[in-house]
């Protein structure tokens, strides 16, 4: 019997001490991680191919920006949307030779935690080499080989959210006094059994996605175990194996719940008849089948390689038999079996979905009793999860959650929470973190040099602090120098400008002497113009990922009404069967293997999310609108079931332009006006039509074409 297979959770940001640990306790010469080899896919080649046979990258960019998931190649349709010429050589060429080269190796790289470990020198039998990263040392083999050489295989891995746990729960003891862990957080509270079942799980762990999303408020848990379950059904396995919709019945009571015998009873009791988990095949096995114990791990294993499908099916003879021979009908072992095929694909074993649905309820119960706590901690455990820091501030708002901006005078690194009077809730102050381009050591020396003295100007803070006015630049970029020093972000930049790379010694020697600000840049004070508000919405998109104005759809709003556009909260307020149009930002794109080519989107607008369905057929028909519109409007019609709700598009629209000029958006918009309108208007001047052109016309700052000040939204795609 080969060496068991163990993986080990902590936290991601500690993982590096954990892997330290090992090298350090078992030796350099007895402990690696082992490689893995990177293959081609659908990107890449092209990418690689077009490069070398010289394709321009704009065309490069173009072709692989419609490509979805790994292994798809590129259509005679992309091509001709892209009005690429189909019948060029090179192109052809090209994606000959992407599709022939998808699946090769194209170089090795270091397992992520995959530790071999072993008694003897493990450099006697393979070469041990550096890894890039700094005191990692690999091997050249990789999984597949050290399985199939039964070595010893331990995997370190690292779970975003026990990072975010500790962080929240560290906040939790410090500004609330409340001290707890993941042992003893209240179990089966009513609260956030209900927070759960109404889907409010945003930024939680394991049933943020969409499809948990849409599941939870069919299972409505209400235990534990109902949470076990939750976690192990919307995996590919048991959508493949037609497991979920049988269970959904049997537990609303639509379907009875029928066992053929006591044995099939004692095991499947506990999921209502239906084989749910990697453990309840393996019983049905060993007890309605007869295998023996070896077998039934031959058949969890198989059911858990789930990069290839099939593996399963090689049982299926002696399967059948077994069950027909201890008086199971052949009909109900075809079913039964057809439903462990379908853990070919992915099935879940019991363990691992308890442990994970611990920590799923641990984050619930955070997120619940302690919105701010949870905020800034998944803040500061970034990047993670399914949404951006914009959905996670957005979500802790509406939970009733003051988000307090980025300051040069109360932020530090992380975010942190500040006491709030007469609230039950401390306001997030969003931490110099969130600032783009913002070295750590660039913040430390700014948090530093603040200590109990709060900076009284910019000159003030690059004196003190001795940052490079470039670190001075990305602060006022990200308007940090407003909410203390009443600086906005034109003002603070003009400032910024005076100053030069380091404080001459001559006036910081005067600043200390006279123990008073001295500064070494007087300037006439300047009333420089406001940004127009919806520039602002970009500037803060650009440089801290969100916003705490207004949303960016707000400024479109009225332009989106006339188009006969409702909000997403009217849309999924609307009853089934009802035809609209709407549309928002697109967040989240996923297009799960177990979906069969059907895609979701979730959409958001200033008033909520829509969560939109796109069958394979629209798909196909507007791939380029579908995946490259960061703002996307949605015909469809309303799909209703209970308490879930799903837009079914049936046309889509790419209005990425519309929010690319929303810098020059005010909350009051001028009336475009023709050319007519300079005569009407009694200006006087002449027609524009007959105007003389200029030899050389002037080039303004603003170059529309360069991209520059247009608000980019980047989704979060899942394949």
């Amino acid at each position: 019997m080969p060496p068991p297979d163990i993986d080990v959770d902590f936290e991601h940001e500690r993982r590096e001490e954990v892997i330290q640990w090992i090298y350090n306790t078992y030796g350099r010469s007895k402990a690696a991680l082992c490689s893995t080899v990177t293959r081609y896919r659908a990107k890449g080649a092209l990418r690689d191919v077009g490069k070398a046979l010289g394709l321009p990258e704009d065309m490069i960019g173009q072709l692989s920006s419609g490509v979805w998931g790994w292994s798809e190649g590129v259509s005679e349709r992309q091509i001709r949307e892209n009005n690429l010429n189909a019948a060029d050589y090179r192109l052809k060429l090209t994606l000959e030779l992407a599709q022939q080269l998808m699946g090769t190796p194209r170089h090795l790289g270091q397992h992520p935690g995959g530790f071999v470990l072993t008694n003897d020198r493990l450099d006697d039998l393979v070469p041990i080499e550096p890894a890039r990263m700094d005191d990692r040392q690999v091997i050249e083999w990789d999984k597949d080989d050290i399985q199939a050489l039964k070595f010893m295989k331990v995997d370190v891995l690292a779970l975003g959210m026990l990072t975010c746990m500790a962080k929240a729960f560290a906040l939790m003891a410090g500004h609330k006094g409340d001290v707890r862990d993941l042992a003893s957080i209240p179990a089966e509270d009513p609260r956030t059994y209900a927070m759960i079942r109404k889907a409010d799980t945003l930024g939680t762990f394991q049933i943020e996605s969409r499809a948990q999303m849409s599941m939870l408020p069919r299972l409505k848990p209400r235990t534990f175990y109902d949470l076990v379950v939750q976690v192990a059904i919307v995996r590919p396995g048991p959508i493949q194996g037609d497991m979920v919709h049988p269970y959904l019945r049997r537990r609303e009571g639509k379907e009875p719940v029928v066992y053929p015998t006591a044995e099939l009873e004692a095991v499947l009791s506990k999921t209502l008849g239906v084989p749910l988990f990697q453990e309840s095949a393996m019983k049905v096995a060993m007890v309605c089948a007869g295998f023996t114990g070896g077998e039934a791990d031959q058949l969890r294993k198989s059911m858990a390689t789930f990069k290839f499908s099939g593996g399963v099916s090689k049982f299926k003879d002696k399967l059948i038999a077994g069950m027909v021979k201890n008086g199971y009908s052949a009909e109900f072992a075809e079913n039964t079996f057809s439903q462990l095929e379908g853990f070919g694909s992915y099935g879940f074993p019991e363990s691992h979905a308890a442990s994970f649905a611990l920590i799923a309820y641990a984050s619930s119960w955070v997120k619940c009793h302690h919105p701010d706590a949870f905020c800034a901690a998944l803040l500061n455990s970034q990047p993670m999860g399914f949404y951006a820091p914009a959905q996670i501030v957005r979500d802790a708002v509406q939970h009733g959650v003051e988000i307090r901006p980025v300051c040069v005078n109360a932020s530090r690194w992380d975010c942190t929470l500040e006491q709030v009077d007469g609230s039950r809730h401390c306001a997030v102050r969003l931490g110099m973190r969130m600032v783009k381009g913002l070295s750590t050591a660039d913040a430390a020396r700014i948090v530093a040099a603040r200590a109990e003295d709060a900076f009284a100007s910019a000159d003030d803070l690059w004196r003190r602090s001795g940052v490079p006015t470039a670190a001075l630049v990305k602060l006022a970029e990200a308007d940090a120098f407003l909410p203390s020093l009443q600086l906005q972000r034109r003002d603070a930049l003009w400032a910024i400008k005076g100053l030069r790379d380091e404080p001459l010694e001559l006036w910081a020697a005067a600043a200390e002497r006279e123990a008073r600000q001295v500064a070494e840049l007087q300037e006439p004070e300047v009333a420089l113009p406001s940004m127009r508000a919806g520039h602002e919405v970009v500037e803060d998109y650009a440089h801290t990922g969100l916003t705490l104005r207004q949303h960016p759809i707000a400024f479109l709003r009225k332009d989106l009404r006339q188009k006969g556009m409702v909000t997403c909260a009217e849309a999924m307020a609307e009853r089934d069967g009802r035809w609209l149009m709407t549309g928002g930002l697109v967040l989240v794109r996923q297009r799960p293997g177990s979906a069969k080519g059907v895609m979701f989107l979730t959409l958001e607008d200033e008033t909520g999310i829509v969560n939109t369905v796109v069958w394979p057929t629209l798909f196909e028909r507007q791939r380029r609108v579908l995946l490259s519109a960061s703002m996307m409007a949605i015909n469809g019609k309303i799909q209703r079931e209970g308490d879930v709700v799903h837009l079914v598009a049936q046309r889509l629209f790419d209005l990425s332009d519309d929010l690319g000029r929303l810098g020059e958006r005010d909350e009051l918009f001028p009336l475009p006006h023709g050319r007519g309108d300079e005569f009407a208007r009694g200006n006087g001047a002449p027609d524009s039509r007959e105007r003389p052109k200029a030899a050389a016309p002037a080039r303004d700052i603003y170059v529309p074409d360069l991209l520059i000040d247009r608000l980019k939204v980047k989704s979060r795609n899942f394949h």
